[in-house]
């Protein structure tokens, strides 16, 4: 969707014949919208705009002049104030009351945003600022365009006490049925804490700026006053704290610059929408393009790792694959990518990482991911190579059943375009797991190296031949007769879990292949009020 570039806000001729009718009054509205203009432009003056620079941040409304096409912001509620009258508030009042709405475009295609000005009042929430945020939500909805917040706030404004609460539930509520229609994005550019982390977590994708943004429920002096632990604000919720251990936030860059410009880039990858489909992108790289080195990719060694991403980075568009999570569960890939032009959503275990095993971890990191992809049609490729489950103490103790059951009910429950690809390893209840036939994968294929097993056939040996092999060389025979009768892929492939056998060269155009197939699929699971996922 192109939008016109902005008019000028004024006509000269009306306003000629305006101001012949009435001079005095027309010059005291202009000057007054002029002034009112300027005020809100200010924010909370230069002393604290000079403040946020001197901290390397950028002003709400400079960000949008980043994120956004030039010339293409349209502001919504520049004059909107607080009506707070508590504690000298009403002497204290700033018009867009810290945060700037409005709609724009990115590359031409139109989004909604809002940006919390920490020079007003700390870009602290109160009950009118919430009124704009939710206006944008309920807009967005309307016309079918995402959302992106740019979050730099100290929180709930307490001099209004329960409204700036019931703001924040106000949003909470628009995020949930927002979800699923439009693509959110959370962009975390200073502190977001208590009540405020719960809007970004709602959202689709959260992106924060290492360094000057944190995310936590309460700060390193309520965790001091009731556990009496020590943390700076940076170890308890900063960028790396969010996409190196929790997986709270799904990327992270040095400066807001980058961060925006990312934003932009990772924009283009979605749809406006969950009817819009996918967005679609001239390219010049062949479908039918011939990859030569994905014929070595795979060790000849099956205990040998390699570098899944490689083989994502050769098979997509111009090499652009946009990978979300890069720093959390490493085990698997997710991230973007596009087939002849077309969004795909991309799943991959990666062997550098635990040998590709599934983990906690890597289970809920691809499930929602897959499900993001599903809402919003998005078709999903699946590359596998996965030993199994991680076992021990730690994975059991700590759900991964229940963990596991996430990722494999996304992939069943999705109707979009389904495509995987085995390159080696697909063993025990990891290889059902991974898109398989069997959850109603379309086209499944497997590398001549691929193995699909209930377990690999040295582990296979020791139990079914257990003391029935005197020394190495009998045990090894035993391990390659195993590997030919069960493992094989064209054991899969004569039952029908596999459609073809194909040669690793030929994986960029049989999938582009399968993709055109199925870009008219049509899917429908049984009617429900909502699903009971495994949470």
């Amino acid at each position: 969707m192109t939008l016109a570039k902005k008019k000028p806000e004024t006509n000269d001729a009306t306003d000629a014949a305006s101001a012949t009718a009435n001079p005095m009054r027309s010059h005291n509205v202009i000057s007054e919208l002029e002034h009112k203009r300027d005020r809100a432009r200010d924010g909370g003056g230069s002393a604290r705009v000079e403040a946020q620079h001197a901290k390397g941040k950028l002003t709400a409304r400079e960000r949008l002049e980043v994120l956004l096409d030039p010339d293409s912001f349209e502001e919504y509620d520049m004059f909107v104030e607080h009506r707070c009258t508590n504690f000298g508030m009403e002497k204290n009042k700033v018009p867009g009351d810290g945060c700037v709405t409005g709609h724009g475009t990115i590359n031409g295609r139109m989004v909604f945003v809002y940006s919390q000005d920490f020079t007003v009042l700390g870009g602290s929430l109160s009950e009118t600022n919430a009124q704009k945020i939710c206006k944008i939500l309920d807009m967005a909805m309307k016309v079918g365009a995402p959302v992106i917040g740019l979050l730099d706030s100290g929180g709930a404004r307490i001099q209004e006490g329960v409204d700036s609460l019931g703001g924040f539930a106000e949003i909470f509520q628009r995020n949930v049925l927002a979800s699923g229609v439009v693509p959110q994005l959370s962009v975390i550019m200073g502190p977001c804490a208590g009540g405020a982390v719960y809007s970004p977590a709602l959202t689709d994708f959260i992106i924060m700026v290492r360094g000057s943004s944190y995310m936590f429920v309460t700060g390193p002096e309520v965790v001091k006053t009731v556990t009496h632990e020590i943390v700076t604000q940076e170890d308890l919720g900063g960028a790396d704290t969010h996409t190196h251990k929790t997986g709270v936030a799904d990327l992270a860059y040095n400066n807001d610059i980058e961060t925006l410009l990312q934003t932009r880039r990772m924009y283009n990858f979605l749809p406006l929408n969950n009817r819009d489909g996918v967005p679609v992108r001239p390219t010049t790289d062949p479908a039918d393009r011939i990859e030569m080195s994905l014929n070595t990719l795979v060790p000849e060694n099956p205990n040998r790792a390699y570098n899944m991403k490689e083989l994502l980075e050769r098979i997509v568009d111009e090499g652009d694959f946009f990978e979300i999570q890069p720093d959390y569960a490493k085990n698997i890939i997710i991230g973007f990518g596009r087939m002849e032009g077309h969004t795909v959503g991309f799943v991959a275990n990666q062997p550098t990482h635990m040998a590709g095993c599934l983990d906690i971890d890597a289970s809920r990191k691809a499930a929602r991911f897959i499900r993001f992809c599903d809402a919003f049609s998005i078709p999903l490729v699946t590359f596998v190579d996965v030993p199994g489950f991680m076992p021990g103490t730690y994975q059991e103790h700590n759900g991964v059943i229940k963990h596991g059951a996430k990722l494999l009910y996304a992939y069943a429950e999705a109707t979009v375009p389904k495509i995987t690809v085995i390159t080696r390893k697909a063993y025990g209840g990891a290889y059902d797991v991974m898109s398989s036939k069997h959850l109603r994968g379309d086209v499944n294929y497997a590398w001549p190296s691929a193995e699909i097993a209930v377990m690999g056939p040295k582990g296979a040996v020791e139990i079914v031949f257990r003391g029935k092999y005197a020394n190495e060389e009998e045990q090894q025979k035993l391990i390659d007769d195993y590997r030919e009768k069960f493992a094989s892929p064209f054991v899969a492939a004569s039952r029908g879990f596999i459609d073809d056998v194909i040669r690793p060269q030929n994986t960029r155009w049989r999938i582009c292949r399968s993709l055109a197939v199925l870009r008219k699929k049509n899917l429908q699971n049984p009617w429900k009020k909502h699903d009971n996922l495994p949470l």
